[in-house]
């Protein structure tokens, strides 16, 4: 037997992959084996024995874990299809890089300066800070800014309000986007609480993608149902 095909221990593949996975147990390869992740074989003394096959299936789960947060579940799939020579699907494309997506610029302005750079009057602009579709940030000694996303939903709001909405229409969509906010948050909630850099970085690679996925898919759900009700 060459080394490549030597069964290796349960501790053995562990040190194997501990410089990519340091945080690796025994207790995580025998919850991938509870879910049919990796199948050892077993000694005549009952010890799990891995082969090379098993410990690349292991590192691939792990892999997929932690670059790509892809559910066991879909995992399973994918292996299941290599198995039956079944043609894998193709990894979804990436989101946008959050320095991109989510880093502001310093933008700071007024009301007056918002009402120019929008079309909005201020009575609209109150308006819409009531229905909590804008959110001003309160400055010492009483003063309200606006950021760049601001100047973005204040323009889009004009053009609604131009179309006949009103600002109790707008909070529904303002409610449409906390509901979804807070599902993204939910979703990075682990990684937050460990308050380290490499955390941090993932969190808001995710929240990148799945805020602009998010826009893409609820666009095309309207458009859909949209083009639907004009051929009826």
């Amino acid at each position: 037997m060459s080394d490549s095909d030597k069964a290796l221990s349960i501790g053995e593949v562990i040190n194997e992959l501990r410089p990519e996975f340091p945080g690796l147990t025994v207790s995580k390869i025998r919850f991938l084996e509870s879910q049919g992740l990796v199948s050892p074989e077993r000694s005549s003394s009952g010890y799990r024995m891995f082969v090379s096959e098993d410990v690349k299936r292991i590192q691939y789960v792990l892999r997929e874990q932690r670059d790509h947060f892809v559910p066991l579940k879909v995992i399973k799939s994918k292996l299941t299809a290599w198995e039956r020579g079944e043609e894998v699907t193709a990894e979804p494309e990436s989101g946008p890089p959050p320095e991109t997506y989510l880093t502001g610029s310093d933008v700071s302005l007024t009301s007056e300066e918002l009402s120019r750079s929008s079309g909005l009057d201020r009575s609209q602009i109150r308006e819409l800070i009531d229905q909590g579709v804008l959110v001003p940030r309160d400055l010492p000694g009483g003063k309200q800014v606006f950021r760049d996303d601001d100047v973005a939903i204040a323009r889009a709001s004009c053009r609604l309000l131009a179309r006949g909405f009103e600002g109790r229409h707008l909070r529904v969509l303002r409610l449409a986007a906390d509901r979804e906010t807070d599902l993204l948050s939910q979703l990075v909630g682990p990684l937050m609480r460990h308050r380290n850099p490499d955390n941090r970085r993932r969190a808001a690679e995710i929240l990148a993608d799945c805020a602009q996925a998010g826009s893409q898919l609820q666009e095309g759900i309207v458009r859909s149902r949209l083009r639907r009700l004009l051929e009826g």
